[in-house]
């Protein structure tokens, strides 16, 4: 449904993703990881039409993305990038109503449609008691879910998503992740994220693609690729990968740089814990 064929992107000069071939799984959460620098958001950027293609395609229902009229394209593909700002004083029902505009034309600009996709957004994020509120007076976690019904107002089946819980504590992160994993259990939605934990991505996401230098290194679910060897060549971390004991989901815990012996002490690092394999867990098994 979503595909690049040898998809390049770049900022002028400056070469970012260089023909890259990545196919989104229909229905399923993905999770982009990988450092800081290595094109991510970029090629989220690329996926949303946000960033002209130097050369090759972003394919939606095998059409490419740059040839769709905008109100079309925006029928199907709801993008939320890093760290939006709202106009100061709107209300959250004022932003949620926002994401109707690509149905609405000249001849029509509310309709019954709009007022009752709007609030059906508002309901399933879990904010219709707010919607009189300002979305400058809320808390990060309740901003973000205002953020996620707008794009839920669009009723498109494809969401994309610039790390969304960045900035946010512990306790929101798990809210907005929920909330996302809802949105794909119970409507099919298809969601790509930016994720910088590679934990959240093994416990939410069906599909992990691991980015490098604008190239993927690894790509398949949690337990094909948070592994060791991918952990090294993506983060240049060493890390123990062991079953969550809730899950038996991939588990990444990291003990010490590539190549570095010694800590920050100067201590010697202690030798790597032999862990069993991860076993294949029902909860693996519907994954993919």
């Amino acid at each position: 449904m979503l595909r690049t064929e040898q998809l390049t992107l770049s900022y002028d000069a400056l070469l970012i993703i260089d023909q890259l071939n990545l196919a989104i799984e229909i229905g399923k959460i993905t999770a982009l990881v990988g450092p800081n620098g290595c094109g991510k958001s970029t090629l989220l950027r690329g996926l949303a039409r946000l960033l002209k293609p130097k050369a090759g395609a972003v394919l939606l229902d095998g059409a490419a993305i740059h040839k769709l009229p905008t109100k079309e394209l925006a029928k199907q593909l709801g993008i939320l990038p890093q760290g939006p700002v709202a106009p100061e004083g709107l209300t959250v029902h004022e932003l949620v109503a926002q994401g109707r505009y690509p149905h609405q034309s000249w001849f029509q600009q509310w309709s019954e449609d709009d007022a009752r996709a709007t609030s059906r957004a508002l309901a399933i994020t879990g904010m219709a008691h707010m919607a009189a509120r300002t979305v400058d007076t809320l808390s990060g976690g309740q901003r973000q879910r205002a953020w996620i019904a707008m794009t839920l107002a669009q009723e498109t089946k494809v969401l994309l998503l610039d790390e969304p819980t960045t900035f946010l504590d512990m306790a929101h992160q798990i809210e907005v992740l929920h909330l996302l994993e809802r949105l794909n259990r119970e409507e099919g939605r298809t969601i790509v994220m930016v994720v910088h934990d590679l934990n959240h991505a093994a416990r939410y996401a069906h599909q992990i693609v691991a980015l490098s230098n604008g190239q993927i290194v690894a790509a398949g679910s949690p337990v094909e690729v948070v592994v060791p060897a991918t952990v090294r060549a993506v983060f240049g971390v060493e890390a123990d990968i062991v079953p969550d004991p809730r899950t038996g989901l991939p588990l990444c815990i990291p003990y010490g740089l590539q190549g570095l012996q010694e800590d920050a002490l100067g201590l010697p690092l202690a030798e790597p814990v032999a862990i069993a394999p991860l076993a294949t867990s029902p909860a693996v098994k519907t994954l993919g």
